[in-house]
């Protein structure tokens, strides 16, 4: 890669966006709170590359959050889109895309009787308790630590690092909001744990179980980077939700359709009552989805007693056709696409390892496949919320990845997020990480 000239155009751009948007971006993740200096103002993409408003090319390992599990502008969903256009993208209607994207979503994913499309995956994780409430009739939940499952009121709580003496004993965490502008009366219905704890799990369900209309978790914690679970910890929270009635809602936005074509719970074999996706779904357009048996989702079938779910969006045409071109290509050749992100991420996974220990960096890279995360920290495994909350150098990390972006990969400095393989990356854009990722340890040394 061709080491980055100059950002003189990123910074007039972001100087102009700041006269017209709040902190010049639509969501905070991308602005100057994570980059520093403010963003790069990325104008183009093709395949595995990004290019900025000055024309300097990077690998892009953000890959919009995991939405573009195809990488950009993938000819065959360019196509899709363009005739989608072409023929009117929305009617609001009936529509036989969505039907055809409703089937090769059931024919992926094995807990799917049925699937409500929605326009987020934050809509849809809203829905998905709204459903459990309703079929249990109980009205409290069980969240985790450190799990985000959308900007929803009732899960803003404890979504994000703190330092670690104002998070409470695990016993009993400390409750602290992610957003002002939410009544405290709000978190009265959310119980809180630590997640990969099967001793905290079994005393709190012991206490609330029969309260509790769902525990929601997602089945690789995505909000701290990449904390997959424990051995059997997935297993035991699916037999203690089933002892007590509580509903289990895994949160597939982030997983879903990345570690396998049923997502994470195809991959640890997991049963849920209710599962939710999004980003990988539609492979860089906005949807979310609700999926589960259709005793439970028919719940949201019009008459009395109904669970209320409306959205002029929902269903999207547009979106639709992308959605059954994009599962298509997953399926395509027995799943080989799955195949190809795991052979990938794990090369670079070793790679990055490889780097660490040559450079005496005290670092760890964690995770598996498509998604992994780095970790500078003296620990040989972060575990949960606390580890990561205790443990982790995130200052240490932004350091690394601003070294990165001069080195021609693209990533976000924010630790919480992860790395993301698509299918449009290749050995080659493993090979310049690695490379890069050796050279920004030589200067943060």
């Amino acid at each position: 890669m061709t080491p980055t000239r100059t950002r003189s155009r990123s910074q007039e751009l972001f100087e102009r966006a700041q006269r017209s948007l709040i902190e010049g971006v639509n969501s905070p993740s991308r602005g100057s709170a994570v980059f520093a200096g403010g963003p790069l103002m990325i104008e183009r993409g093709r395949g595995s590359r990004v290019w900025d408003a000055d024309g300097n090319e990077y690998v892009d390992f953000l890959m919009s959050f995991g939405a573009l599990i195809h990488g950009h502008a993938h000819p065959v969903l360019v196509s899709a889109v363009s005739q989608a256009v072409a023929e009117g993208s929305h009617f609001a209607s009936a529509t036989s895309a969505e039907v055809e994207a409703a089937e090769r979503f059931r024919g992926m994913v094995p807990s799917a009787e049925v699937v409500r499309f929605t326009n987020s995956g934050s809509e849809a994780t809203m829905l998905a308790l709204r459903l459990a409430r309703a079929h249990t009739g109980r009205t409290k939940f069980l969240k985790f630590e450190g799990h985000y499952h959308g900007w929803y009121d009732p899960y803003l709580l404890n979504a994000h690092s703190h330092p670690p003496e104002t998070l409470g004993s695990a016993e009993s965490p400390a409750r602290i909001p992610d957003s002002e502008g939410i009544p405290s009366s709000t978190f009265a219905e959310v119980v809180l744990v630590p997640w990969n704890d099967v001793g905290a799990l079994e005393r709190v369900m012991k206490k609330h179980g029969r309260e509790l209309a769902a525990v929601i978790t997602e089945p690789i914690m995505a909000n701290m980077g990449c904390i997959p679970p424990r051995d059997g910890y997935l297993e035991r929270l699916r037999d203690v939700t089933r002892q007590w009635g509580a509903l289990l809602i895994l949160d597939e936005v982030v997983t879903g359709f990345r570690y396998a074509p049923g997502g994470c719970q195809e991959y640890y074999r997991i049963q849920p009552d209710i599962s939710t996706f999004g980003k990988a779904l539609g492979a860089g357009f906005p949807v979310g989805a609700v999926a589960g048996p259709r005793l439970l989702l028919n719940r949201m079938q019009w008459g009395s007693g109904m669970v209320l779910h409306y959205g002029t969006f929902n269903g999207h045409r547009l979106t639709m056709k992308v959605i059954a071109a994009n599962l298509d290509l997953l399926a395509a050749d027995h799943n080989a696409a799955y195949d190809k992100l795991h052979a990938l991420g794990d090369c670079a996974i070793t790679g990055l390892r490889e780097v660490f220990k040559k450079r005496k960096v005290r670092a760890i890279v964690q995770g598996l496949g498509p998604m992994f995360q780095i970790y500078f920290t003296d620990r040989d495994a972060i575990h949960d919320y606390r580890d990561y909350c205790t443990w982790v150098d995130t200052g240490k990390y932004s350091r690394f990845v601003h070294a990165l972006l001069d080195l021609g990969i693209y990533m976000t400095p924010s630790n919480g997020l992860h790395w993301i393989i698509s299918t449009a990356h290749t050995q080659a854009d493993i090979a310049a990480l690695i490379d890069a990722g050796d050279r920004a340890c030589a200067e943060l040394s």
